[in-house]
């Protein structure tokens, strides 16, 4: 099975946050692939990932880091391929990580979720890849429709919820 995704983390620290992306792409049914690469410590290996992930198959990558956060914006300026990027809370409440990664200079742009949004991440790579895929599309438009049940729900649990001011 080829790898269609590519999750890629600065760091075997980040897994914790991105397992979520991880999980809804198993969940999809999506071939993906996990590595831990780093533009600092292996710049290298950073390259040879980045230029031949679109010989390899890969569609759309993921790619999490913390601190400095370079790693996104270096796999982008090196592929044609979209590049999902998800900033790490860190240091400094993953701030530095959130504007090192969305502020991408003109031309390699980086497609930024919120700080440890990589839930959010997987969705946005199942939807580039749901464009041309309509029963991937439908997977989706179920997902969603769980999300609005699971609303529903909550809500149903909140009317059974007993206050002594409460008036709903």
């Amino acid at each position: 099975m080829t790898p269609v995704v590519s999750i890629i983390m600065g760091s075997t620290s980040d897994l914790p946050v991105m397992e979520k992306a991880a999980k809804l792409l198993d969940e999809m049914e999506i071939p993906f692939e996990i590595h831990a690469l780093s533009a600092h410590r292996t710049p290298a290996e950073v390259e040879a990932f980045a230029k031949g992930a679109k010989d390899r198959g890969i569609k759309v990558i993921i790619a999490a880091a913390g601190m400095a956060a370079h790693l996104c914006g270096v796999i982008a300026s090196m592929t044609t391929l979209p590049v999902i990027g998800v900033p790490i809370n860190s240091t400094l409440d993953g701030m530095d990580a959130l504007l090192a990664i969305v502020q991408m200079p003109p031309g390699i742009p980086v497609a930024t979720v919120g700080i440890n949004g990589a839930l959010n991440a997987g969705i946005l790579a199942v939807q580039m890849l749901a464009v041309g895929d309509e029963q991937l599309q439908g997977k989706l438009a179920d997902y969603k429709e769980n999300l609005k049940k699971k609303i529903v729900k909550a809500n149903e649990e909140l009317a059974k919820v007993s206050f002594k001011y409460k008036t709903n």
